[in-house]
């Protein structure tokens, strides 16, 4: 299944682009389809840092995103990297107390806020004393508007103004003598449509899990079971473990450390985002159901062998070994992207150790090379009198998984 995220850069006054706005879009047409307004921010949050390579879209420059009124009161925003993204404030959303307050707190927290569209109106004069950009559409305001808004400096001397839909030399022209400070519009760049491979979350998984974080004092060894049962999952989860957000220094071993160090809130804020993405492109596809059965079958196997205490990384080697065919891309570039143990890469790039010979032999007993699967199971002192039951359990394993 393919997904779409659009950017728009935005310049400053000596020409450079300073940052993007990150668009929805779900197919190549370069235009905004009218879809609900926290479905689109989900969509572009979850695509662009739990897809795409954040850094790759946003070429480590700022990101400015979408907020509608729902996922500012949730904040969502938290489960992103503040140093890169820039919350849009929606002209539809009721500026009251609940709202001011938690912008207040996403501002205290060092988020970058900015109001979007902007008509002014007495009600939102809480707003601009913490905003610290004001968009100005200059489709729908005349030259005597465009210039008026300065005097919101008044309110807050620190403001920066940003005209958007630029679309001539003449409106770039007046809005660099007026002052603004950011420029975004068709006169400099239309929306680019950027895709990738999307591996979706199974339905059932997608649905436990969502149980299983609304209650109160929630297992994560059973939130560590559910995720590790889904291929969508335990990827995102290691690449955002994996982002600019987080600045680790070792690998990640498992994905409960991962769910660990995000902590409660943070999780369930970032499940949220994924999980109800997901849920609405529920595809599953052929090869996810064999990355599952692969990964059981490595964990069976490596269970009846010489290496018993290293399953986790068994399984984690057979639920990563398809993932090259279901992005349509190389195995090598995608664990650039993941930051997990040295041993799991080398397990899944046909290194000489024994990770690798237990994917190996899951792979030629797949394929019933019997020849082959005599030498590998000689190789990690597995025992080959099991391995036909185990296939037959990690088969069975795999469809009650997405059935």
């Amino acid at each position: 299944m393919d997904i779409f995220v659009a950017r728009q850069p935005i310049f400053n006054r000596k020409n450079e682009v300073v940052a993007y706005e990150l668009l929805f879009r779900n197919g190549q047409n370069n235009f905004y389809n009218n879809t609900n307004g926290d479905e689109a921010t989900l969509k572009v949050i979850a695509n662009t840092f739990y897809t795409f390579d954040f850094k790759d879209i946003t070429d480590n420059k700022k990101a400015f995103i979408n907020f509608t009124e729902e996922l500012i009161k949730k904040e969502i925003a938290t489960i992103l990297p503040k140093e890169y993204v820039v919350i849009e404030i929606l002209e539809n959303i009721e500026p009251n107390d609940e709202i001011v307050d938690a912008c207040k707190r996403l501002k205290k927290r060092g988020f970058i806020l900015a109001l979007d569209d902007f008509v002014f109106h007495t009600k939102y004069i809480k707003l601009i004393e913490i905003a610290d950009i004001i968009k100005i559409d200059f489709k729908i305001t005349t030259g005597g508007e465009r210039k008026k808004v300065f005097e919101l400096k008044k309110i807050n001397n620190k403001i920066k103004f940003l005209a958007e839909k630029v679309e001539n030399k003449e409106e770039y022209d007046e809005a660099l003598k007026l002052g603004y400070s950011y420029f975004q519009g068709y006169y400099f760049s239309k929306p680019i449509v950027l895709s990738r491979k999307n591996i979706p979350t199974n339905k059932d998984t997608a649905i436990k899990i969502l149980k299983l974080i609304n209650k109160d004092d929630f297992d994560f060894n059973k939130l560590e079971e559910l995720i590790i049962k889904d291929l969508g999952l335990s990827y995102k989860i290691i690449k955002l473990i994996n982002s600019s957000a987080y600045c680790l220094k070792n690998e990640v071993r498992s994905i409960k450390y991962a769910i660990a160090l995000l902590g409660r809130k943070e999780i369930i804020k970032w499940l949220y985002v994924v999980l109800l993405n997901d849920l609405k492109e529920n595809n599953t596809d052929e090869l996810i159901k064999v990355s599952l059965q692969r990964a059981k079958l490595c964990e069976l196997i490596c269970n009846m062998s010489e290496y018993k205490n290293n399953v986790y990384s068994a399984y984690m080697v057979g639920l990563f070994s398809v993932m090259d065919a279901i992005l349509n891309c190389s195995i090598e570039v995608i664990l650039k992207e993941l930051y997990i143990d040295d041993e799991i890469k080398e397990g899944l790039i046909e290194k000489d150790n024994y990770l690798n010979k237990i994917l190996k032999l899951a792979i030629n007993y797949e394929k019933g090379q019997w020849e082959n699967v005599e030498f590998y199971t000689k190789e990690i002192g597995a025992n080959d009198n099991k391995l036909a039951e185990a296939y037959i359990d990690a088969i069975k394993w795999a469809d009650e998984v997405v059935s």
